[in-house]
């Protein structure tokens, strides 16, 4: 349903994304350099990744509501803390026409060439299985008519210089160091880029793949099986028992998966392997 206006909203979205680094960043940094306070004091911000992540939304907000306008959708952002997804797209048009677009970040490998971090895409619990719950999801996930991941991918700067000075001046904000640079956006559908792994030890939450070039392609796991594939997959992640050399293990990979479902092996499209920079 509304596979016309699901096309050109992620075709529009995979555009946007393209121009965010320019309005973020200047000379391949970011922008932000950290917080101020009312005397005027800025303190650096540091590389944990949940802050950078919340002031990464904020400082993107601005530019989402003026391609909303464009795209003639207004957004909702979710009325609870950690409730999916982070923006909800609705046509002006027809209020029955939703999009749930999730934010993602996460930062480049060092150890290990063309890989990132990877990204956690939503739970695969209670709202995931049962598509009419309204638990920690703004509206039920059968009402969204697509499920999309604008992605942020970033390398880490050092900041030994920065913590050398925990405080400084207003005047002094251009010599503060960036935290992160060198910024990837893209656009995709969310099943395009998952993985068949959890994304976050023992939470329900979908894992992505980490090589990069494999993100900005849409190449996942189940790039070859489709949407519904990766659905029922999921859905039943952790779920099913299967027979291993004797014991009974619970189902926990994409190839174990299709021998259980009688589906050939070819519809899998395992994710690439990490090798080590030299």
């Amino acid at each position: 349903m509304y596979s016309q206006e699901k096309a050109e909203f992620i075709q529009q979205l995979k555009i946007f994304a393209q121009t965010l680094s320019a309005k973020i960043a200047s000379n391949n940094e970011w922008n932000i350099r950290g917080f101020v306070d009312i005397f005027k004091n800025i303190y650096p911000i540091s590389h944990d990744t949940k802050v950078i992540s919340k002031i990464l939304e904020l400082h993107l907000l601005p530019h989402f509501l003026s391609f909303a306008e464009q795209m003639q959708y207004d957004i909702e952002l979710p009325t609870q803390q950690n409730y999916y997804p982070d923006i909800s797209f609705i046509s002006c048009h027809n209020r029955q026409i939703k999009f749930a677009v999730d934010i993602k970040t996460t930062y480049q490998d060092n150890e290990y060439l063309g890989f990132c971090n990877g990204f956690t895409l939503g739970s695969h619990g209670a709202y995931f299985i049962d598509r009419n719950s309204t638990k920690n999801i703004h509206y039920p996930y059968n009402e969204y008519a697509g499920h999309f991941c604008l992605g942020i991918i970033y390398a880490r700067a050092d900041i030994e210089q920065i913590l050398e000075r925990k405080i400084y001046s207003f005047n002094e904000i251009k010599h503060i160091p960036a935290v992160i640079k060198n910024f990837i956006f893209f656009a995709e559908e969310k099943w395009k880029i998952a993985s068949d792994k959890s994304g976050s030890g023992n939470t329900a939450n979908i894992g992505s793949i980490q090589f990069i070039d494999d993100l900005l392609s849409g190449n996942g796991v189940f790039a070859k099986a489709g949407e519904e594939i990766f659905n029922d997959y999921w859905a039943n992640y952790g779920k099913i028992e299967i027979n291993h050399q004797g014991v009974y293990k619970k189902l926990s990979s994409f190839s174990e998966y299709l021998d259980y479902r009688g589906l050939p092996q070819s519809l899998n499209n395992p994710k690439k392997q990490k090798r080590k920079i030299k």
